[in-house]
């Protein structure tokens, strides 16, 4: 995997973190080892340019996901199974995080901005390989499996 993380928000973040977090989602979802994803970080003005440019919404937001290449998950519809064969190698996108609001967030949810921070990545993820919340049914398959993704990763997490 090819995880490159472009920190342009002025707040210090454990960049080597979250290109670990990323290679576990993609991994466990699947996507060829020779993908390629952008993690941008960036601060809450420019957040909210995107925020507005790309969804007509004021204000900064927690994360944004622009997807490249038009790509699924490996078989099954969740996370990968052993045995699963890769998809194609792609460039998947970019992730938008801002950490101002993860912080603010993650202070609200009691866990941290960079509990926060691993939980909007991983949603951001699912995003570039398709999966929505827009409906019901589309918001439980993408959280039970954001879930599960996040319960995978405190398993193999690395300690400080």
């Amino acid at each position: 995997m090819s995880v490159e993380v472009n920190n342009e928000s002025g707040v210090e973040i454990d960049e080597g973190l979250i290109v670990s977090l990323a290679g576990h989602v993609l991994e466990r979802m699947g996507i060829n080892p020779l993908a390629e994803l952008s993690i941008l970080v960036v601060d809450e003005e420019a957040m909210s340019v995107l925020h507005e440019q790309w969804m007509g919404e004021p204000g900064p937001t927690d994360v944004l996901a622009f997807p490249m290449d038009e790509l699924r998950p490996g078989p099954g519809a969740g996370a990968r199974q052993e045995g699963d064969a890769p998809t194609d190698p792609a460039l998947l996108g970019d992730v938008v995080l801002c950490p101002q609001v993860a912080a603010k967030q993650g202070a609200e949810a009691g866990h941290g901005t960079e509990a926060e921070l691993e939980l909007l990545c991983t949603h951001g993820i699912l995003h570039l390989l398709g999966y929505d919340h827009a409906e019901p049914e589309e918001h439980k398959e993408m959280f039970d499996l954001q879930g599960e993704l996040l319960e995978s990763w405190q398993e193999v997490r690395p300690q400080r």
